[in-house]
This record gives C-alpha cells, structure tokens and sequence, in this order.
C-alpha cells in the first residue's frame, strides 16, 4: 500500500513537472507582405475547361469518406467520349471540397489525383487509424507535448494525417498536373461561421495559402469540440494591400452577412489570432460559404468571371454534393421520460443539426434554378463564359436515398468515428456507387454528356 501511495505520488511530481517545462509550439501561419497572384497551372496540365465540376463531402468522420470515396469510384466509373477521347467523370474534377471527416477524402483525391485514389480504401479506410492515433498520443513525448498551452490533441491528428498525404501542402498540390484543386472548410470559433482555406481567405489574413499543410487544414476541419482541440493561425491584415472588395451586386441579408463576416478579419487589432474548430459546426454540408460567395458577386456569371474563364468556355457546369449525415442513436419522441444528458447531446447534434443541413440543400436547390434561369437570359455585363448550349448539373447525393430500408437505416447508425467497421466500409462504399448512379440528375447529366460531346 505504502509502495503504491509513493509510486502515485511520483507520478504526480513528474506530471506537475512537465507541466511546467512543457514549450513545444506546433506549426503556425506566417505572414504574407503583399497579395501574389495564384500559382500558375504548371506545364502538362491539360484539364479541358469546356466542363467545370465541382465535388464537395460533407461531415461525418470515416463514413462520410467511405460513402464519399464510393461517389468518387462510380464517378471513375462513368465514362463518356469528349473532344474525340474517353474520358471518365472522375478525371474532370476541378475542385474537390470537404469538411471534417469529407476533408480527408477530398484532400486525399487532391494529394494523389485519379490516379491514386485506389489506395485510399487500403491506407486509411481499412486500417484502424483512430486506434494508432490514440496510442501514438500517448506517447511518452507527445504527452509532454500536449502539456504546452500550445499544443493540443489536433496537433496530434495533424502529425499522423502529414504521413497519409506525404507532408504536402497547398503549393505542392496547385504544382501538380491533372489533380483538382483543394477547398477544406473549418468553423471559426468567434464568428460560428465556415472559414474556408482558400486563396480569397488567405489574402484578408495577409497569409500565403500555398504555405499551408494539407494535414493542418483537415485537422481544423476534423477537430470536434472538446475531442480534439482547437488549431489557431496568426492575422496579419494590415501588413500587406486589402484585397478588393466584391461589389454590392445583390443586396440580401446573407449576402450582408458574408460580407461582415470577411470584414472581421481586417481588424487584425482585435482579432491577432483566429481559433478553428470542426467545419461541420457551421456547415456540414461545405458548400455554404461558395453559394454565399456566387450570391455577393451577384451570380454565377460574375463568379466565373473572376477565375479567368476565357469567354464561350463552359458547355457544362456541374456540382455534386455528398451528404453523409446520420440519424441520432435514438428516437426520444418514442417515450414520455425525460431524455438523459447523451440523449440530449446526440439528438441536438444529429438531429435538430440536420435542419441547418436541409436549410442549406435548400438554398442550393434555389441558387440552382436561379442559375438555369441565368443561362436562359442574354448576359450583358461582358463576353459571356458560357457557349450558347451550356447547362448546369447540380446533383445532390444523400445518405438518406439508400434504396435498401434496412440498409439505409443500419448506415444511418455508424457512429461518427475516425474509423469504422470493415463491413460498414463495404456497405457505405456501396451505397455511394449506387445513390448516385440511380440519381435523376446525374442520369440526366450523363445523358447529355453522351448526346452532347464535341467532336
């Protein structure tokens, strides 16, 4: 008994100890002292911009990149004949999005291209990564490290996400040829709203997005509140020009809100350092922030205008996005007892969550009609970056459209995890290839594809 009191009590002094001695600070943002344009596509790249498509993942930890990587093998898949050449849907991605556990999926086709994608499944879907993340903290080292005020549990996450995408980071990936571009989303703390790392966001935080760790993006878009710790980067506005402001081409009070919200950002004096936290928090679909973005330039037009598109360009416009979403554990309205505290906290994340998830389908279902309305209309602000037969393809791939009932409902349950079952991998692969394959739009769009290619 003596021995064991003095064994604790040790152990206690070496805790208090490395608690005090403790300074590892992680990797952090540096500042940018003045707006550089993007980085050029490099030499080779030959992506044909006659079809612009998009794939954004929603949240969901390993099922959402299980249901997301089935979405993307069927997209591979799907092929078609296009300026004389077979091609497949998954070669003309241009820009691959995610949020929380979709970032990794995404980031992972944006490391690797079309060509890589196969080794995802085995490197990280079918190996139990939440396990080896738990014992590389706990480490001897790493628990020292978690003692600085600096450090914290996503830092962690991050080091072991840098060896799956090979300690690339966002300059390494716009050098590659043929791989889409990167858009992770993550939740700024203070605000509650998406904070995207892209290049428009970089530029109003004086930093170089190019300098930035694919790992660390997808830790801040992984890191649950409480689970895992927030990531911080440092605000530099002021040291280098503000980047132009968009124009008041569409007075709406989102449209006003997007707007404050980028203005927050120019007062580095109050706001020095930006505090990031799981991207599902603020949208858990990802694609919120861009639809904002289209909204505040006054359409889709302008938007595409300001990329560079040359003129009479685009013939097809598509963008897919995949909803891993989950049902709560339980149905509290089954019973008349007061619901316990897990089943309060897991009914207001899965449950009243999802209305901000259906809001949010909702307005791209809107924003959609308003763009089809948009081609049908002579455009008079300048060349125009559509041909004259040009469509848009949005296509919405839900969890939900399980056809199977007793699937659906099993694929509803698997718990928001770093990793999951091999038989729940199988199914949600499944699902994935087969939701979007029988969806009207994406039959619709396929059908085009084929009638419409250019010779």
């Amino acid at each position: 008994m003596r021995a064991g009191a003095v064994r604790c009590g040790l152990l206690l002094l070496v805790a208090a100890f490395l608690v005090g001695c403790s300074t590892v600070r992680p990797w952090i943002n540096q500042p940018n002292k003045e707006l550089t344009p993007a980085i050029a596509p490099v030499d080779g790249d030959e992506r044909d911009p006659s079809i612009l498509m998009a794939v954004i993942f929603s949240g969901g930890g390993a099922r959402a990149a299980a249901f997301g990587y089935g979405v993307l093998e069927e997209l591979q898949a799907s092929r078609f004949m296009w300026n004389g050449q077979e091609r497949n849907l998954l070669q003309k991605v241009d820009l691959v999005g995610g949020v929380s556990g979709g970032s990794i999926m995404a980031a992972y086709l944006a490391t690797y291209g079309e060509k890589g994608l196969g080794r995802f499944e085995h490197e990280y879907l079918r190996r139990d990564f939440q396990d080896s993340l738990l014992n590389y903290a706990l480490r001897p080292g790493n628990l020292v490290s978690l003692t600085s005020p600096w450090f914290g549990r996503s830092h962690l996450l991050a080091e072991r996400l840098d060896a799956l995408y090979q300690s690339a980071t966002f300059g390494d990936l716009a050098r590659r040829p043929g791989h889409p571009e990167l858009l992770i989303t993550a939740t700024d703390m203070s605000l509650g709203t998406g904070f995207d790392f892209s290049k428009s966001q970089f530029d109003l935080i004086c930093s170089k997005l190019e300098d930035v760790p694919v790992s660390f993006a997808v830790a801040a878009s992984s890191a649950v509140p409480l689970l895992l710790s927030p990531v911080t980067l440092r605000n530099f506005a002021g040291e280098c020009p503000p980047p132009a402001q968009q124009g008041d081409a569409w007075d709406d009070y989102r449209t006003r809100l997007y707007r404050d919200q980028a203005r927050s950002y120019l007062d580095s004096k109050n706001r020095p350092y930006i505090h990031l936290v799981d991207g599902g928090l603020s949208d858990n679909l990802g694609v919120r922030r861009m639809l904002d973005s289209a909204l505040a330039d006054g359409g889709l037009r302008p938007t595409l205008l300001r990329t560079g598109i040359a003129p009479g360009t685009i013939r097809k416009l598509v963008l897919i996005s995949v909803n891993s979403e989950r049902d709560p554990s339980a149905n509290i309205d089954m019973s008349d007892r007061l619901p316990g505290t897990a089943e309060v906290l897991d009914t207001l994340l899965f449950g009243a969550g999802a209305r901000a998830t259906k809001e949010t389908q909702e307005f791209l279902a809107d924003l959609t009609r308003q763009w089809k309305s948009e081609l049908a209309q002579r455009y008079h602000g300048g060349q125009d970056v559509f041909a004259p037969d040009a469509q848009v393809h949005v296509i919405q791939v839900n969890l939900r459209d399980a056809p199977d009932v007793v699937q659906r409902r099993k694929l509803l349950q698997v718990p928001t995890a770093l990793s999951i079952s091999d038989q729940d991998v199988t199914q949600l692969i499944g699902a994935g290839r087969t939701i979007l394959s029988e969806s009207p739009e994406f039959k619709n769009l396929m059908q085009a594809l084929r009638q419409d290619a250019p010779r």
